[in-house]
């Protein structure tokens, strides 16, 4: 993943501010429990030299309750003047922190890679859709406009919707045929209209994950209308119906789900790339040392951790990562065995590029 709305905290000059905390309120006694720990946070910071004007700001960030459902975090970091960087997350870290120095703490972050997925869920009936958009990096901020999350609305505008009878009796004949094909037409204008937006929006907005979800009659027009490219990417979720809440219930059971399998997909597919980069001489490299060179020189296309398993020296490798353009992945698992908790798949390779390889060197200290 690319992160580009990192580069304000790797622009500006320490000291920093790094907050990360799990503000998952699903529980009753949730709030109190956050406000405690994020006064233990707040008076450790305190005695580090960070200024209480900053502090008071974070934490009305930190406990103000977001509009995302279920288990969640936050990650806060900032200068002793400004606060850079507030993002909700879709997970909470692994460990929560708060940390002041000369550098920003990135890991805690850095490991919920996996869970950043943008999201286009589209509810669906005969008349029209609601369109629910959630960016990958921040799905949802309570005070952060509405750039960060977008819920909009599609009605086809037209109104022929239901197949009824005329005059009390069932319809026999022309006139009944006539008004079942403006029924049916009234559908398939509703769809197109639909489909025009959902388009547009895929044409204009980095989405992960597009799931379907409605009218069983709408979602078939709607499929349809769409682009053979979009169409081979939905994902249904039974039970969604227009107007309705969706941050708890039974369809929140069913998104979560559809998440989590989609998220165990591309854990696998992270996971095959490394794997067939080890098939290609140089394709990657392994271990602290040798992506610290490779990142030296600007090889690195794509750096992948092991969350829970990183080196020692991770927060300077992530720095640098970012400092090179390169992307960020984490795997959850560590499949591979990849030494010391750290790879990077390469641009280039050449004479002086470490020849080593993962698979080789799992069970062995030695490098090639």
């Amino acid at each position: 993943m690319k992160l580009p709305w990192l580069t304000p905290v790797l622009d500006q000059a320490g000291p920093f501010l790094s907050v990360h905390l799990d503000t998952t309120r699903t529980d009753p006694s949730a709030a109190a429990e956050l406000e405690a720990r994020w006064a233990q946070m707040r008076s450790r910071l305190a005695a580090d030299g960070a200024p209480q004007e900053l502090l008071a700001q974070i934490e009305e960030s930190v406990l103000t309750p977001s509009s995302l459902g279920g288990r969640q975090g936050r990650s806060i970091f900032a200068t002793d003047t400004e606060i850079l960087v507030d993002r909700v997350l879709p997970a909470p870290p692994l460990q929560e922190s708060a940390h002041r120095g000369e550098f920003p703490q990135l890991l805690p972050l850095l490991q919920l890679i996996p869970f950043a997925v943008s999201q286009l869920l589209i509810v669906v009936d005969r008349a029209g859709a609601d369109l629910h958009l959630r960016s990958a990096e921040n799905p949802s901020i309570s005070h952060g406009g509405r750039e960060l999350g977008e819920d909009s609305t599609v009605e086809g505008g037209h109104d022929v919707l239901h197949k009824a009878s005329v005059g009390g009796g069932p319809q026999h004949g022309w006139r009944a045929d006539n008004f079942e094909a403006r029924v049916e037409d009234s559908w398939e204008r509703n769809a197109d209209a639909v489909a025009g937006s959902v388009e547009r929006i895929l044409r204009e907005r980095r989405v992960d994950m597009v799931m379907l979800s409605g009218d069983v009659r709408a979602i078939g027009l709607l499929r349809e209308a769409l682009g053979r490219e979009t169409r081979d990417r939905l994902i249904e979720v039974q039970g969604g119906s227009r107007g309705v809440a969706l941050d708890r219930g039974p369809f929140r059971e069913e998104l979560n789900a559809a998440t989590d399998a989609f998220i165990a997909a591309r854990q696998r597919e992270l996971a095959e790339r490394f794997r067939e980069s080890q098939a290609r001489d140089g394709a990657s490299v392994g271990g602290a040392a040798e992506v610290g060179q490779a990142l030296a020189r600007g090889q690195v296309e794509e750096l992948v951790l092991v969350s829970g398993h990183e080196p020692a020296g991770i927060e300077e490798l992530l720095r640098s990562a970012l400092a090179t353009d390169a992307s960020i992945s984490a795997l959850e698992q560590d499949a591979l065995g990849i030494p010391e908790g750290i790879g990077a798949l390469l641009r280039w390779r050449d004479e002086s590029t470490p020849s080593n390889s993962i698979g080789s060197m799992s069970g062995d200290s030695r490098r090639e």
